[in-house]
């Protein structure tokens, strides 16, 4: 990915996790409400700083690693965010916004682990 273009991403992906603070902030204060909350912050903010580090990686290999770590956080975001949706703890079409943010973010990072696997090679 070019600089310009990592860089856009990036702040998508810090977009992103501000997106999901306001989500947990929003949500009930029902113990299983902010049991789901906490879950959700720790995921859904990691992404933007593990992509940060794997733009600085010390190689290949670690550059590959990271992403895959922002891409697990990313995939159980997505879990999280279904969560809320079924239990109904937020307002659908907030939440649905934010799952489909996650969904084609996590697609991008899954081509990006790819690509970067594929120009090791």
């Amino acid at each position: 990915m070019k600089s310009h273009q990592a860089d856009q991403f990036e702040d998508r992906l810090i977009d992103f996790a501000a997106s999901i603070i306001f989500l947990a902030n929003d949500l009930p204060p029902s113990r299983s409400a902010q049991h789901i909350a906490q879950q959700v912050l720790r995921s859904g903010t990691s992404p933007a700083p593990n992509y940060g580090e794997a733009r600085g990686a010390e190689s290949r290999a670690d550059f590959v690693h990271k992403l895959n770590i922002a891409l697990k956080e990313m995939n159980e975001t997505k879990i999280w965010l279904k969560m809320i949706l079924r239990a109904r703890l937020a307002a659908e079409d907030a939440t649905a916004a934010v799952l489909d943010e996650c969904q084609q973010l996590a697609r991008l990072l899954n081509a990006s682990v790819q690509t970067a696997r594929r120009n090791a090679r």
